[in-house]
């Protein structure tokens, strides 16, 4: 169903005067870098902070006022998708970044601290994640239609942090880096079995099988992923050694050399990592390697966002290091390596956001004008939070035994030379590749 949406005219309307007490105290000791103009609905303005760069919003209408001062984690996405504020100098992206690099060390009203505490409390109960519900947040964001995703992804559908290289690199050239980039620390070896854990749209799936030579077998519970990943290997000629499956990773069976997981573990639940790490566990080989690529926090736990869980990822969360690393060891897992992306999500996000604002009235056309403002915040108030609130990407290498790698981290560069731009190349010159690949690593 579309909705419509009309941007409010400012009117004087009813004071709220509690409720401006409480916002305008809470802003003069939030903002002390950079500068914020609040036009507020009888037309006074006011400002906080000094300095650029200077952000002006309009708030339309007193209750929307009022929900903002008292629950400004969700209420001030909800007054930008509705209309209820707009930005008059600057863009949305610019006044969530301002808010939140000022937030770090700002003493926010107890109000507001005390659900913070109150969401991290709970958090394990309402992230309670069994397959019929893990089923059903998987389809709220990933069975949108392929029309949006196509609108500011790669052509490979990469929907997770890239890795670049140089800032120079294009979007598509840094997803394929962070994709040679796993399968290098995978080392995976021609006919080894590869069990990819949330395999999206199947592009790691198939770079995998094209690059090492691999058997791999995807598993994820978006139908429209599934779908359009197994039509992918029919199209690029890999059917025979790609499959991707409609799966719950709890009912995964089998045994597998290598086994990676991308921007999956975020929808698992804090409840649930013990039986998570116990999977992986389980379904690896021995002398096997696993990675798990997450967004992370580099600070103590949090509670969830509870914006980005009512609208984008119900049932997401965003770990501690600390919230992990106890479920690895109960799993009697060895940590083999631990990488921490830093800023390479934000720049990932930038060059989402861009590219959606640049097709804006194609989504728009798609779904709707609230949809899409609802997007653009969700795109802005990410990569804000990468930029200025602790959020980074954790790459944990995982075994059975401390020697299923080499030593030093010498290899994973090494490795990179046996995974080239595999576009356009022949069938027959992978298999001579892949043998001259495994005589390589078994002499090493």
């Amino acid at each position: 169903m579309r909705h419509e949406l009309n941007i409010r005219a400012t009117k004087p309307g009813r004071r709220a005067p509690v409720a401006l007490w409480l916002l305008d105290g809470a802003l003069r000791r939030l903002i002390q870098t950079g500068t914020l103009e609040v036009c507020l609905p009888d037309g006074e303005i006011r400002r906080y902070g000094t300095g650029n760069p200077t952000t002006a919003i309009t708030i339309h209408d007193w209750p929307t006022l009022r929900r903002i001062a008292f629950q400004p984690d969700v209420a001030l996405g909800d007054a930008w998708m509705d209309g209820g504020l707009s930005v008059d100098k600057g863009d949305i992206y610019g006044l969530i970044s301002l808010c939140l690099e000022n937030y770090q060390d700002a003493r926010v009203p107890w109000l507001w601290q005390f659900r913070d505490r109150l969401r991290r409390t709970l958090r394990r109960f309402t992230m309670y994640n069994p397959v019929s519900r893990s089923r059903r947040n998987v389809a709220h964001h990933y069975d949108l239609g392929d029309g949006l995703y196509d609108l500011f992804l790669d052509p490979e559908r990469q929907y997770s942090c890239a890795y670049f290289e140089t800032p120079e690199d294009s979007l598509e050239a840094a997803q394929v880096q962070k994709m040679c980039h796993i399968a290098a620390k995978l080392r995976v070896l021609p006919g080894q079995k590869v069990l990819d854990i949330g395999s999206g749209w199947g592009g790691l799936g198939t770079y995998l099988a094209r690059a090492s030579g691999a058997q791999v077998t995807g598993v994820t519970l978006s139908v429209d992923q599934q779908k359009y990943a197994a039509e992918k290997a029919r199209r690029d000629g890999l059917d025979d050694r790609v499959r991707f499956d409609l799966r719950d990773f709890r009912h995964q069976t089998g045994r597998f050399d290598r086994i990676v997981s991308v921007g999956m573990f975020e929808h698992v639940g804090v409840g649930h990592y013990g039986a998570y790490f116990a999977k992986i566990a389980d379904l690896l080989d021995p002398d096997g390697v696993a990675l798990v690529h997450t967004i992370g926090s580099a600070r103590p736990p949090r509670a969830p966002d509870p914006w980005i869980s009512k609208y984008i990822f119900p049932g997401g969360y965003v770990p501690s290091l600390s919230e992990i690393v106890p479920e690895i060891e109960r799993a009697s897992l060895v940590i083999a390596d631990v990488e921490v992306l830093r800023l390479h999500y934000a720049d990932t996000l930038k060059a989402w956001r861009d590219r959606f604002m640049a097709r804006r009235d194609e989504a728009v056309a798609l779904y709707d004008e609230r949809f899409c403002r609802m997007w653009e915040f969700y795109l802005a108030s990410c990569e804000a939070g990468f930029r200025h609130n602790h959020l980074v990407v954790f790459q944990i290498q995982l075994a059975h035994r401390l020697d299923a790698v080499p030593v030093t981290r010498d290899y994973i560069e090494a490795s990179k030379q046996y995974l080239p731009d595999l576009s356009g190349e022949e069938d027959a010159d992978i298999v001579k590749r892949d043998a001259r690949r495994t005589r390589k690593v078994a002499a090493e």
